[in-house]
């Protein structure tokens, strides 16, 4: 724990080493041109990573970066197509490929309110990210080994589903940073959930300097930090 003046220091001294980087690069930098497709989850887009991406800009303005924000199992998608350069997405522990690189890992749990009560020869009332979530295909094609899933309640966002579980209306598969409050994590009638990685997973073909040039800022970026900062 730091104090208010250590806060500041420590604030200061990100500024200084950002600062420091960048007029290394500047100096040392090779003229970079082309263009640039990446994709980022939400929790990603709100982080240092915009700030390494404006910083990017600044130092290669030739180079026009485009950004789609969509959720993991999307992006997957996309650059299995070849519609995304590279992309942070989210993965289960067992699906990081060799290349990838990862930037954080967190747990993933089940959880509920302390006052939701379920009867054990009811259906579990599941609160459930939409189509598009891979947690929730987990959920439905592993979580139900032992128990019945009642889908009560779908959104797409996360602060749609902490909202769910705090009014008691259901069980929700939640990552570490938005487990809060009362939510108690549940260890009994469901399978223990895989942990969670945000990597960074370039497409299969993809061969550009500027993508080497900014993925590597990336990595030493977080390197310092020791890990992504995600938005809660």
């Amino acid at each position: 724990m730091f104090t208010a003046a250590g806060e500041d220091l420590l604030d200061y001294a990100g500024r200084i080493l950002g600062l420091h980087d960048e007029a290394l690069i500047s100096l040392s930098k090779t003229p970079l041109a082309g263009r640039l497709l990446l994709g980022l989850t939400e929790d990603t887009a709100c982080t240092d990573l915009a700030r390494i991406f404006g910083r990017f800009k600044r130092l290669h303005p030739n180079v026009a970066v485009r950004t789609k924000v969509r959720m993991s199992l999307v992006l997957r998608a996309m650059l299995e197509r070849g519609e995304l350069d590279a992309a942070i997405v989210q993965v289960f522990s067992h699906e990081v490929r060799p290349n990838d690189v990862v930037l954080y890992r967190e747990g993933l749990h089940w959880v509920k309110h302390p006052e939701l009560l379920i009867r054990e020869d009811e259906p579990i009332p599941f609160l459930s990210f939409d189509d598009e979530c891979f947690y929730r295909q987990w959920a439905l094609d592993v979580g139900q080994e032992n128990s019945t899933l009642e889908t009560v309640f779908e959104c797409s966002s996360a602060a749609g589903i902490v909202s769910a579980v705090n009014a008691t209306m259901g069980v929700a598969l939640l990552s570490d940073r938005h487990i809060r409050g009362e939510m108690q994590i549940m260890t009994d009638r469901l399978p223990l959930p895989p942990s969670l990685e945000y990597v960074i997973r370039r497409a299969r073909k993809s061969r550009n300097p500027a993508l080497d040039s900014l993925l590597r800022e990336i990595e030493r970026d977080i390197g310092r930090q020791g890990g992504l900062a995600l938005a809660g």
